[in-house]
């Protein structure tokens, strides 16, 4: 069995990432190439549960250790039972978000060094990366915009975090898509939801053309 390919969609909020996932399964899928779909935190019932812990707006919430922890562990058992099974088994995975949210936001915005993210991920998840990471990156205006009409006001718990944050989550994707580019592609998220996902197609065009 040849295995599967791991796709990853990340970026800040507002990027689009749930909709282009949904929208590049959909071509894949007419491709006739056998796709999971999948997200985090979750995917599973136990990192389901986590996400709910970490994004839910009741309490304290949590500081960037506990934070990074729940996160690591929440993707140990998304790795474990969905991920590396559906990869094994030749399918191509779809993800909303992987370890480089985890490596931007708790990371380059919660003050956590790489390294300290990337052992946390290693121990979890035995270092899995995906093999092609899809950063989708869009103006901080139109990601307020977009949010704006999606949340009505209304979003999760590090979502609804301030300006300053999330100027720093992005300067952190910025960070690993300049040292990592031979896992990374760049994705110009500004246009429509048509004209992004041409990008991404043509991004993922090598691995496609592979499998002819």
């Amino acid at each position: 069995m040849i295995r599967g390919k791991f796709v990853a969609l990340e970026g800040g909020e507002g990027a689009g990432k749930s909709t282009q996932a949904r929208l590049l399964a959909e071509t894949l899928c007419n491709r006739g190439i056998d796709v999971v779909t999948t997200r985090e935190p979750g995917g599973t019932s136990g990192a389901e549960a986590v996400r709910a812990l970490v994004l839910g707006t009741e309490g304290d919430g949590w500081l960037p250790r506990a934070e990074a922890l729940l996160f690591a562990a929440a993707r140990s058992d998304h790795v474990e039972r969905l991920i590396e099974p559906a990869l094994a088994d030749g399918k191509w995975v779809i993800c909303d978000r992987f370890v480089d949210s985890s490596r931007a936001y708790q990371g380059g915005a919660g003050g956590l060094s790489d390294q300290e993210i990337m052992a946390l991920h290693d121990i979890g998840s035995r270092g899995l990366l995906p093999d092609v990471t899809l950063l989708i990156e869009v103006s901080p205006e139109e990601a307020a915009s977009r949010l704006a009409r999606r949340d009505a006001g209304a979003t999760d718990r590090i979502g609804g975090r301030g300006a300053e944050y999330h100027a720093r989550v992005a300067a952190a994707f910025n960070q690993l898509a300049d040292a990592e580019p031979h896992r990374f592609s760049r994705i110009n998220g500004n246009g429509s939801t048509d004209a992004t996902q041409s990008l991404i197609l043509k991004a993922l065009a090598p691995m496609l053309e592979r499998l002819k």
